[in-house]
């Protein structure tokens, strides 16, 4: 069997008392990163047991809206991009492309 390298992201959670995330922090040693500062993260893993999708959807307190808005728009286009490289089906690829870019117009954001 061969050795197998292994990588670690860490992400970390700085709550109020209320237990409000007020800070969010990341490291990916491989990847050069360490203990960067993030106003909002959406992690989802793929549950093959169950056959669902588990997910951690956070943000700081202090997050605004406007740029909420636009880290959704961005992930739904980068979701668009995951789903062709993860399937090849250009015709749903295009259609989710079609609607990142309804969703830019209805929101103001281009």
């Amino acid at each position: 069997m061969a050795n197998l390298h292994t990588s670690e992201i860490t992400l970390k959670v700085g709550l109020d008392e209320n237990r409000v995330p007020e800070e969010l922090t990341w490291s990916a040693q491989d990847g050069g990163v360490v203990n960067e500062e993030a106003k909002a993260m959406l992690l989802s893993v793929w549950d093959s047991k169950n056959k669902e999708s588990l997910k951690i959807d956070l943000w700081t307190k202090d997050m605004p809206v406007d740029e909420m808005k636009i880290f959704f728009h961005q992930t739904l286009v980068s979701l668009s991009d995951t789903f062709m490289k993860a399937t090849q089906d250009e015709k749903m690829t295009a259609t989710m492309k079609d609607f990142c870019a309804y969703f830019a117009e209805k929101l103001d954001l281009k």
